[in-house]
């Protein structure tokens, strides 16, 4: 994982002091080559001991071994990716409007390849043979997350999996209350902290359901009430709205737990992908 992904999945968690130096790190990474550890602590209004807890609470043994790393992220990215002023920083007002563009590409594309690439394929395996032989899915999310319910909805619906998404709370809640062993419930929040989602799971895990929560939170409480939980790597803007690289990062996810729950019915899935393609396609063709 990339230091910058480190300190935005640590974030919430991170006391005051150490949030600080997080943020200041987040908006600029490059603070960190330009300072001192004094310099940085006065910047975020710190000591230079709060510096260092931060630095040990993203991995690091102190300020030495984080300005090294974040040296060579910031060279290799630099080679990938193109002018660093292209990335790191948020988007500002006074950005252009291609800036804006290579900085969403640059976001949305290190989620995917970040998420990916350290996504728990044990976990990963456990949740794909939860959902391929479970007796009804049920999914949730709130805001983003719920687009993101939504899609794998659909994705299992097509395979003929008992799958149902929620848009309102109760009806959430009402179904979680009614699931039993060998169901499952999945659950999608960035920060992992969403009351109601957490309410979701927690009602679907008294209930005796598996549950599967997809959150970029490691730490989070959805994290720790899951039974199976896929985390996503994302640095997210401050436009938090449109939910940019957490969703295309969630989705990347849902995509996967989608072809390994087809794999494992694979001559039922195509039969059922063809007898719905055409479903589709005669009514287009009306």
């Amino acid at each position: 994982m990339s230091i910058q992904s480190a300190i935005q999945a640590q974030l919430p968690t991170l006391p005051p002091s150490a949030r600080r130096v997080a943020e200041e790190i987040l908006a600029d990474p490059e603070t960190v080559l330009r300072h001192t550890i004094s310099e940085l602590a006065h910047i975020c209004s710190t000591s230079e001991p709060s510096v260092v807890r931060f630095c040990r609470a993203v991995g690091y043994a102190g300020y030495a071994q984080l300005r090294l790393s974040m040296a060579t992220e910031i060279g290799r990215e630099t080679a990938q990716f193109g002018d660093t002023k292209r990335f790191g920083a948020d988007i500002s007002p006074d950005d252009s409007l291609a800036d804006t563009v290579a900085k969403i590409a640059f976001a949305e594309t290190l989620g995917i390849e970040e998420t990916l690439s350290h996504l728990d394929i044990d976990q990963l395996r456990s949740a794909v043979e939860s959902i391929s032989t479970a007796r009804q899915i049920l999914v949730y999310g709130v805001g983003a997350g719920a687009v993101v319910a939504d899609d794998l909805q659909h994705k299992l619906f097509r395979i003929r999996r008992m799958v149902h998404s929620f848009d309102d709370p109760h009806d959430a809640l009402m179904g979680a209350s009614l699931m039993a062993a060998g169901d499952v419930a999945v659950a999608f929040s960035h920060s992992g902290r969403t009351a109601e989602t957490l309410e979701f799971v927690e009602r679907a895990r008294e209930a005796g359901a598996t549950t599967i929560g997809i959150t970029n939170g490691a730490g989070s409480p959805l994290a720790e009430a899951t039974d199976l939980c896929l985390l996503t790597m994302v640095r997210e803007t401050a436009f938090r709205s449109g939910a940019m690289a957490s969703r295309i990062a969630q989705l990347a996810v849902v995509d996967c737990i989608f072809v390994g729950v087809a794999q494992s019915s694979y001559d039922a899935t195509v039969e059922a992908l063809e007898t719905t393609r055409a479903a589709i396609t005669n009514r287009k063709q009306r």
